[in-house]
């Protein structure tokens, strides 16, 4: 009985990261980048230094996101890391079934409003159901973590106050009407992973 119980609580522990990797996945490729709707984060903070310095946001990617892996390591230990590991393969690996597929939702890009709603639904779900579980599918949920470890915040406020920052200073090269409709689906994205999290908490709590 034991056994099967620790089998059954590993099956639902990676599975809702791999479901969560597919959401979030599913909603980049076919929402965000279709509509082409501003990130925040990490991913933002790559676009906006590759703006500045011409240097390819492969490589800043790689070391930001490698920094917050670190840091996570140190500070949440090594069930973080191999979640992490897994969640952020599954996504990258999925994100390239779907380029592979092409897109299977219209695309949104005359219709900004709804772009942001549908995005903001589609990461929050596809992150809360990862970081409910302790996995990162890069270094954006990395670094959420981390802030809400280190000062205590929700993890709501710590996704909002990255983005928020991120795209705050992407106005200098971003017109201010993308940014306003990207600060909708961040704003919607972070609720919902909050709403997750608690969740999860609360049936943590009853168990």
């Amino acid at each position: 009985m034991f056994q099967q119980k620790i089998n059954k609580d590993t099956i639902l522990h990676y599975g809702s990261m791999l479901l969560g990797a597919a959401v979030l996945s599913f909603g980049l490729f076919n929402v965000h980048s279709q509509s082409k709707i501003t990130e925040g984060g990490i991913l933002g903070l790559t676009l906006f230094l590759h703006h500045w310095t011409g240097i390819s946001p492969g490589i800043f990617s790689f070391l930001l996101d490698m920094t917050c892996y670190i840091i996570g390591f140190r500070l949440l230990g090594t069930d973080f890391l191999k979640n992490a590991i897994f969640s952020t393969c599954c996504y990258a690996l999925l994100y390239r079934f779907w380029e592979f597929t092409g897109p299977f939702l219209p695309s949104y890009a005359d219709k900004p409003l709804i772009a942001a709603i549908l995005g903001g639904l589609f990461v929050g779900i596809g992150a809360g159901l990862i970081v409910r579980r302790g996995g990162a599918s890069g270094g954006d949920d990395a670094l959420a973590l981390i802030l809400h470890q280190v000062t205590g915040w929700k993890i709501s406020r710590a996704y909002f106050f990255t983005d928020f920052v991120v795209l705050m200073l992407s106005i200098s090269y971003i017109p201010l009407r993308n940014i306003f409709f990207s600060l909708l689906t961040v704003t919607l994205s972070s609720a919902v992973i909050e709403l997750l999290q608690k969740s999860r908490q609360k049936t943590s709590a009853e168990d």
